[in-house]
């Protein structure tokens, strides 16, 4: 099975040298494997053509945009940049960020699920943090929920959910939509990956309207984006983020922001949100 793998990188000179090796001690090696080095301004670059002077399924792409940091689309631009130079002779596409650590058995792993499989779309395992000298699980999400670090897509699914949204959110509505497409999806919980960096650290102030803006975007509607904006901002301990996420929901809905889905994609996707919303009250 061949595993074609993007990561878009900025500044990450410290990480992705333990992130490339540990794809290079793989049992089952990456066909190819891009780096989108996105606007370094450190020794990102130098690290990376080290590992591609030895390994000749490494590549690196030099990318210039600004270097603001907004989650979504600024990652999303920098995957297709990647994405851009592979050929199709993939089945499994993967975006994956520049401070992880696979177990050595990841691909081998995700390759046989796939196997199995025939209508599994996305897979994955879970990320760890590192707390107090122990790896603990990185718990922002459902168990059941692939996170946008570690995305893994069969190239069929991948085709068929529209690639890859250039926005916030980008890495929910492809779930969503593999489901309306009737795919499977799997988390894999025997599958430990060190993430080096805890997610959104690095997020500016310009990027928290923006999680409201994609609930709009996927046409979640008034009341699952209250659910979901209150859910998320006790998750994070933070009363203000809630009054940003609907700040951002509502100023979406007043420019008549461009949705990310179809009439009938948003009513899967709202029926779907509320049966789960259900399920955790009985």
């Amino acid at each position: 099975m061949n595993f074609y793998i993007i990561i878009p990188a900025h500044n990450e000179e410290a990480f992705i040298s333990k992130t490339l090796e540990s794809l290079a001690k793989q049992t089952l090696l990456p066909k190819k494997l891009v780096v989108v080095n996105d606007n370094s301004t450190d020794n990102t670059e130098a690290v990376v053509d080290g590992f591609s002077k030895m390994h000749p399924w490494i590549s690196q792409v030099i990318s210039k945009s600004s270097d603001q940091h907004l989650p979504g689309s600024k990652i999303i631009n920098a995957f297709y940049k990647g994405f851009e130079t592979l050929d199709d002779n993939y089945d499994v596409i993967c975006k994956f960020d520049a401070d992880l650590i696979f177990p050595d058995n990841y691909l081998e792993t995700l390759a046989n699920h796939y196997s199995k499989n025939p209508k599994l779309g996305m897979a994955s395992g879970f990320c760890y943090i590192e707390k107090d000298n122990q790896w603990i699980l990185e718990n922002l999400t459902n168990k059941d929920h692939i996170r946008g670090a570690l995305k893994a897509y069969r190239k069929t699914c991948f085709n068929q959910i529209g690639q890859l949204k250039p926005s916030m959110g980008w890495d929910t509505v492809d779930e969503l939509l593999a489901k309306f497409h009737n795919w499977n999806i799997l988390t894999d919980e025997s599958l430990h990956v060190k993430h080096l960096k805890p997610t959104g650290q690095s997020y500016n102030k310009a990027s928290k309207y923006l999680q409201g803006e994609a609930m709009y975007k996927m046409r979640y509607g008034f009341w699952i984006t209250l659910i979901s904006a209150v859910k998320l901002a006790s998750k994070k301990g933070s009363f203000r983020l809630f009054k940003d996420y609907m700040a951002g929901y509502f100023k979406a809905k007043s420019l008549k922001t461009e949705f990310l889905v179809s009439k009938d994609e948003g009513k899967f996707i709202r029926d779907l949100r509320w049966k789960g919303i259900k399920s955790k009250l009985h």
